[in-house]
Order: structure tokens, then C-alpha cells, then sequence
């Protein structure tokens, strides 16, 4: 277990500090603030605390894989398997093992958000910065659609299948027939669902309390969002 949280604590630290990106200077709107660059450090802001969580040391699996249960991710032979591990050390391995994969999959994909972010051009910023708790995130979810499970699910097909922790392998290899790349799949959509949420969620967040940011260009803006 050791092993594990030390790697996932150096995961965290690159990809909160891969977040931290330079943003181009943006045309200036009305009252004096560019909504455009808010748009793009809320939402940078929100993907770095977002990865930072999703990559903690017990954060991803606690709060999303653990939720879901073996069943969702492997199926009816998951529920199966489940019933059948009698050893809680191999029912403990196996699930570090897939939050493991969870992590690897949601530190591939920040990289794909920050880009993002950086090149888009957001060019209805006044209404995002009007829009809902969570516009932002909606909004760039929609522009990347299904790039973030595109660059994971191979990934994770590859990950699985090659299995380090011989446990994992020999549960896997247990469930006859299993289709490895559907498996795959179905973990990364709800990989893929945990990212935006917890995205969506951060968003929120700043939005309600944007002087918690320390940044004088998102206090500026969305504290004097409502008058807009």
C-alpha cells in the first residue's frame, strides 16, 4: 500500500503543477475586466483542483470508484467475482489495483483540458460568466466531447490486461470471456463522468467564493457577476 500512495502523491504534485499554465493576454470587455481570460482561469483553476482530488491518495476511489462497485465496471461477472472473493487482501488489492488504473487515466487527461483551455476561443464569455454554477465546465465539455475518453480508454485496455499485481491478473483472467476493451470502455465513461463533475464542481465553488482564489481578475468578474 505503501508503494501505491507514494506514487499517487507523485502523481497529484505533476499534475496540479502541470495545471499551472500561462494564459495569453485576452481582449479587455466592459468595466474594465476581461471575461474571456476569468472564463479560462476559473476553468484552469477548477481542472487543477479537480486532477489534484481525482490523483489523492485515496480521493478517486473513495469518492467515485467505490461508489460504482466491481459489478459496474466488470459487469455481471463483477457481481460474481465479487461474491467469490471471500479474502478481503484480494478484494482489497484488486480494488487498488482499478483505482490505480483510475488515477493513470485522469493524470493523461489533464493535460488534454489545460490545452484546451488555453487554445479555445470562448467567445460567448459574458453569458458563461452570467451562465449557471457550472456553465463553464458544461461549455468545454461540450467542445472536447469525446477526446478525454478517446486518449484513456486504450490506456486502460492496456493497463488491465497487463495487470502488475499478479491478484489483479488472475482475477481478470478468472472471468471467461471477458471483454478487456469493453471493460475499458465502461471504466473510462465513468472516469470520464468523475472528471466533469468534479470540474463542475470546483467551478461551482469559485463561482460562489471567488475571492477564495486570491486572483484579483476572478474576484473582479464573478464577484460582480450578478450585475452583469
Amino acid at each position: 500500500m505503501t508503494g501505491i500512495i507514494s506514487r499517487r502523491s507523485m502523481l497529484a504534485g505533476t499534475a496540479a503543477s502541470g495545471m499551472l499554465l500561462a494564459l495569453p493576454a485576452c481582449t479587455t470587455l466592459g468595466g474594465g475586466f476581461s471575461f474571456t481570460e476569468a472564463i479560462r482561469r476559473m476553468l484552469l483553476l477548477s481542472s487543477e483542483r479537480a486532477f489534484s482530488r481525482l490523483t489523492a491518495p485515496g480521493g478517486y476511489w473513495d469518492d467515485q470508484v467505490g461508489q460504482i462497485g466491481l459489478g459496474a465496471v466488470l459487469g455481471t461477472r463483477g457481481d460474481v467475482l465479487s461474491r467469490i472473493l471471500t479474502s478481503q487482501l484480494f478484494k482489497d488489492r484488486l480494488e487498488d489495483a482499478f483505482a490505480d488504473f483510475a488515477i493513470d487515466a485522469s493524470y493523461r487527461a489533464a493535460p488534454i483540458v489545460s490545452d484546451a483551455v488555453r487554445t479555445i476561443g470562448i467567445a460567448n464569455a459574458i453569458d458563461l460568466v452570467r451562465g449557471g454554477p457550472r456553465a463553464a465546465t458544461t461549455f468545454l465539455r461540450g467542445e472536447l466531447g469525446y477526446a478525454l475518453l478517446d486518449a484513456m480508454v486504450p490506456e486502460l485496455t492496456s493497463a488491465i490486461r497487463v495487470a502488475e499485481d499478479p491478484l489483479v491478473g488472475q482475477a481478470v483472467s478468472a472471468l471467461t470471456g471477458v471483454d478487456v476493451s469493453g471493460v475499458a470502455s465502461r471504466f473510462g465513461r465513468t472516469i470520464d463522468d468523475a472528471i466533469w463533475r468534479e470540474m463542475g464542481r470546483e467551478e461551482a465553488l469559485i463561482r460562489e467564493d471567488p475571492r477564495s482564489t486570491n486572483d484579483s481578475l476572478l474576484i473582479g468578474v464573478f464577484g460582480a457577476g450578478g450585475r452583469l
